[in-house]
């Protein structure tokens, strides 16, 4: 991946980019996530492009002066890609609090987004929350600071495979980069009092909503609103998959990624058409056959 510092009004980001043919793929973090982090998915989806940067206050990228919300982030996103070149509609994915960021840039700038995926989150407000004793030990950044911390902690925050693989777990500790404090403080306000629920209807972009049913962090019933509330959404339920599914199952994942976004784009008038030509539900939904 190729990494480069990128100034957008006066805030330097760190950005990856592994280069790759076809549209590209943008992918939004999780909260106090640095780029590094993904790099076992970057690496299942081989030949496509990607684009990852630390928000400011992750990775590399110093913390902001002054919070901004979700949508001043992403309004700073779209002029981080028009610096790099991606002017045109590009692919958006979000994991976690990063699908949250992703539904924003979609409902903000659906000219910009050709296809949607949603991993391992939720609509914000209306959302299942987790256990209060998940979300305590998701309220600091304690778990990218300590190591024995993260070993002792992962298997009850993050579920799936983390429950019995510690090399998965030491392999996740040594790709963090430690957050500042104020970064991951500014991303836990940016959501605060946030919701999509009511803007998700005017989504028309293609949507693939990919949730684990061993997630402690995003219980499945958020996925499954998610799907009901996105007109042209499939899903994709992980079986086993924890939180971290992405990068812990990376090439499972990026094979159901890599079908969702090659399907033939609807182009015509009547959405039915297309749900009808290939056997599907009129409503547009539908739930993709399960992997293994």
């Amino acid at each position: 991946m190729q990494v480069e510092f990128v100034e957008v009004d006066g805030i330097r980001l760190r950005v990856g980019i592994r280069p790759g043919r076809g549209r590209p793929l943008l992918l939004f973090n999780g909260i106090g996530a640095n780029l590094d982090l993904v790099q076992p998915f970057a690496d299942a989806l081989e030949e496509m492009e990607l684009i990852i940067f630390d928000m400011p206050g992750t990775g590399e990228s110093p913390p902001l002066r002054f919070p901004k919300r979700f949508a001043g982030l992403a309004r700073m996103t779209a002029k981080l890609l028009d610096r790099l070149g991606y002017t045109g509609a590009i692919n958006i994915a979000g994991v976690s609090w990063g699908g949250a960021m992703a539904q924003q840039f979609a409902i903000q700038y659906p000219e910009r987004t050709n296809r949607l995926i949603l991993a391992a989150t939720s609509a914000g407000m209306v959302a299942l929350p987790a256990k209060p004793n998940v979300l305590l030990r998701m309220t600091t950044p304690r778990r990218y600071i300590s190591r024995s911390y993260l070993a002792r902690v992962a298997p009850e925050i993050y579920g799936g495979l983390m429950r019995r693989r510690p090399d998965l777990i030491e392999r996740h500790g040594s790709l963090t980069r430690r957050p500042a404090l104020r970064g991951y403080i500014y991303q836990l306000l940016a959501g605060a009092y946030w919701t999509s629920a009511h803007r998700l209807y005017k989504l028309r972009c293609p949507t693939l909503v990919m949730g684990g049913d061993d997630d402690p962090i995003m219980p499945l019933v958020n996925t499954r609103l998610l799907y009901w509330l996105i007109p042209k959404s499939y899903m994709h339920v992980v079986r086993g998959g924890g939180h971290l599914f992405l990068v812990v199952r990376a090439n499972e994942c990026a094979a159901v990624i890599r079908r969702f976004i090659n399907e033939r784009r609807y182009d015509g008038t009547d959405p039915q058409d297309y749900y009808l030509a290939r056997g599907l539900p009129p409503d547009g939904h539908v739930e993709l056959p399960l992997a293994g």
